[in-house]
């Protein structure tokens, strides 16, 4: 019932003032089931469903949730599931594709497989990817046919990860079967896409809802069946983060309004979040009960007390039908819940085991998405920077800033890792705060939690060299972040609040620390001219041969109703097409831009260069050789990123900087210095961390200061010193501490883990 965009999966928050007078939703009569209907991701559960347990259940209200993608999928990718669609392929007249001709031939060997490799992407099976490997056990059709370039992608990666890869081929060859014989609209990460994108006008979905169950759908509605029998619930909530989620949400409702009509249903999430903020046809209503907008917590607990209590009639951003006539309902006197009270998320229930991790392309952060177990949460509810003019910033779930304790962070990581047996954690904030960052990594140091780690970012100033180091300490292995437009003027233009120059120099710094970096790349922004296209591209180009970015995406520009620029596009020299408003889904905007550039036919060109940038090759092709058409030189100098990122650093240190020591206890070994008749006694401190062995030498007053201090900043405690603090302790005993901070000494101890935050 969560909120969804680009980068972010979701959002919840609540109110402080709600608890004390609601012991009427301990009702053991109230029971809830959750669902997110088919299909949203394979290898993890989307998170809506949990966010909302988890809450709930600070409140003492039974809840049950289902993934029904992952369900629908086990049942389908099965021996059985297989040997019903070939029966039904065989029925039909024979096609002429000659792929799925193959593929029908083949049809014994894939019913054969198919419980196997599904065991082995869910880790049950670890030993079938040699056989797998060896390319004579899968049958394969024409996903197969980029094969040779598995040793170069994967020559590196291992046994396991071929397989996944080979695997990932082979049960796409058998979506290409059931997209061509069976249901178009297949998907694994989304179903009927098309009904739900850009759709100002319900008529389509509705047409598509009067007809016959597709094979798909007869699947879904067994398993729903079984599960509401099951669970026998009162509320029936449905979250839809993506358009390819629509479509299966409102078959799911219809099939429970024609066979359980006394349970109430309603829908939230992403995309009504953002699609159905101006919804007026009441034909929605034919399914649904209540649409409920943006934070789901206090929505839901007052869609509870008006089913508990037919004259209460208060509702929270929640569109109902009143005679006939949709309504929007916002009456509540109640405020949403604060992020310190939401409660943890809890994944009981879904089948965290029967997950199936896949790896569909080589782009090492996108597989982050496929491959894996990540618990997901949020640092901070919103984004703290709230400017970038693409973004739905008028909207609560970007607008409303609220981070988290980085103590209640981690009283959270570990109740989810107790809970799922998982330590993987996928932070999915619009832009995760760097003090919180900081803070949260200091707090799992403290803690020694082992975790591992990624989110996404905003590429400033503040994550300096010892922050990622820091940051890479506790456990994270890669950031995501906007670039977007990889132009200065336009930068600007989006608010972005950062330069090219500065990404360099972070990208830089994150990937010394050993954390991965995805950029997200834009083009077609408005008044971006062609120019301006390819020299973001140099800039691209550049980056990547810099070897400070290891992966990144290009997408197209596209207008949203909730940005500054769908609101004021004249700010941007663009038009609206049409001013009109839809009765159904109302977010995305078709303009044109006073350029009167075809952004389109860079796309391909684009995309293709990066590909081949991201495996280290072709630094050295002219931009020209990327595109058919003719373009402009760059005008970018051809070491702009190389000197960027060679610009002399300035080292001085804030008063209030943290002092951090991630290093151990050093040995200690006493010596006596003679010169010229002099003898003055010395300290040798020899360090041992996880690779190597070092030592440092310092006279003996200095030295035995130090040892106690790098017990005092070490970061296993839980007080933290500044740089003014070491100054003042220091000099106490001893004169001039920034001649000694700057000494041989601390030079080498701050290549080892002695951090200035």
């Amino acid at each position: 019932m969560l909120s969804f965009q680009r980068k972010n999966p979701f959002k919840s928050t609540s109110s402080s003032k709600i608890s004390t007078n609601f012991a009427v939703l301990e009702n053991p009569m109230t029971k809830l089931f959750l669902i997110t209907p088919p299909f949203t991701q394979l290898n993890t559960p989307y998170p809506a469903t949990a966010y909302i347990k988890g809450f709930l259940n600070t409140k003492n209200i039974a809840s049950t949730q289902a993934d029904l993608g992952i369900e629908v999928i086990l049942k389908i990718f099965s021996k059985q599931g297989l040997t019903d669609i070939f029966t039904i392929v065989n029925q039909q007249p024979a096609s002429d594709n000659q792929n799925i001709l193959r593929i029908i031939a083949l049809q014994d060997h894939y019913i054969a497989t198919i419980d196997a490799v599904i065991l082995f992407l869910q880790g049950k099976n670890p030993t079938l990817a040699l056989p797998i490997c060896q390319e004579d056990f899968l049958p394969e059709a024409s996903r197969f046919a980029q094969l040779e370039e598995l040793d170069w992608a994967f020559g590196s990666m291992g046994t396991q990860d071929k397989a996944k890869h080979l695997a990932t081929l082979y049960l796409e060859d058998i979506s290409d079967l059931i997209v061509e014989c069976v249901d178009e609209n297949f998907g694994f990460s989304r179903y009927a896409e098309r009904l739900g994108r850009s759709a100002n006008s319900f008529d389509e979905l509705y047409e598509s809802l009067q007809q016959e169950h597709t094979y798909i759908d007869k699947i879904l509605l067994e398993i729903l069946k079984e599960r509401i029998t099951e669970v026998n619930p009162t509320l029936f909530l449905i979250s839809v983060p993506f358009p390819g989620n629509l479509y299966a949400a409102f078959r799911s409702a219809q099939f429970v309004k024609q066979h359980f009509p006394h349970i109430k249903i309603s829908m939230g999430g992403g995309f009504p979040n953002t699609e159905l903020r101006s919804l007026s046809d009441k034909r929605v209503f034919e399914f649904f009960d209540y649409i409920t907008l943006d934070d789901g917590e206090t929505p839901i607990e007052e869609l509870i007390l008006n089913l508990e209590n037919p004259n209460y009639n208060s509702f929270k951003r929640t569109f109902v039908l009143q005679d006939g006539v949709v309504v929007y309902k916002n009456n509540s006197a109640k405020p949403d819940y604060k992020q310190s009270q939401v409660g943890t998320p809890d994944y009981s229930d879904l089948p965290l085991d029967r997950y199936i991790s896949v790896i569909e392309i080589v782009n090492p952060m996108h597989r982050m998405w496929s491959d894996g177990r990540w618990n997901k949460l949020t640092m901070a509810h919103g984004c703290y920077w709230g400017k970038c003019t693409f973004c739905d910033i008028s909207l609560d779930y970007i607008k409303i800033y609220e981070p988290v304790a980085a103590s209640l962070l981690c009283d959270r990581m570990e109740g989810l890792m107790q809970q799922t047996g998982q330590n993987g954690f996928h932070f999915v904030d619009e832009a995760a705060p760097p003090a919180l960052m900081r803070s949260l990594a200091l707090e799992i140091l403290k803690r020694k939690l082992v975790v591992t780690w990624w989110t996404n970012i905003r590429f400033e100033k503040s994550f300096s060299k010892d922050l990622c180091v820091l940051l890479k300490a506790s456990g994270c292995i890669a950031v995501s972040g906007g670039l977007e437009v990889a132009s200065d003027r336009l930068l600007q233009l989006i608010d972005k609040g950062v330069t090219v120059e500065q990404v360099a120099k972070v990208t830089r710094n994150f990937t010394e620390s050993g954390i991965m970096v995805h950029a997200y790349l834009m083009y077609g922004y408005p008044t971006q001219t062609i120019q301006e296209t390819i020299d973001s591209l140099e800039m691209v180009r550049q980056l990547f041969e810099a070897g400070v970015l290891q992966s990144g995406f290009w997408h197209q520009f596209a207008m949203t109703a909730h940005s500054p620029v769908g609101m004021y596009p004249e700010k941007f020299g663009v038009l609206k097409e049409t001013e009109s408003i839809g009765t159904f889904a109302n977010n995305d905007i078709n303009y044109t831009d006073a350029t009167g550039i075809n952004h389109d036919q860079f796309s391909f060109g684009l995309k293709k260069s990066l590909f081949n940038f991201m495996h280290g090759i072709c630094f050295d092709y002219p931009l020209q050789d990327w595109f058919e058409f003719k373009i402009p030189k760059t005008k970018i100098p051809e070491d702009f990123i190389y000197e960027a990122l060679h610009q002399e650093e300035d080292f001085k240190i804030k008063p209030t900087a943290k002092i951090v020591w991630l290093g151990g206890k050093p040995l200690v070994e006493y010596f006596t210095k003679s010169k010229k008749g002099n003898s003055w006694e010395m300290m040798g401190l020899t360090f041992h961390d996880k690779k190597e062995s070092f030592t440092i030498q310092t006279n003996k007053n200095e030295g035995e200061w130090l040892v106690d201090m790098l017990q005092k900043i070490s970061v296993s405690n839980s007080k933290t010193y500044s740089f003014n603090e070491l100054k003042t302790d220091f000099e106490i005993l001893l004169e001039d501490f920034e001649l000694f901070w700057y000494s041989k000494p601390v030079y080498v101890l701050r290549d080892f883990g002695l951090l200035v935050l």
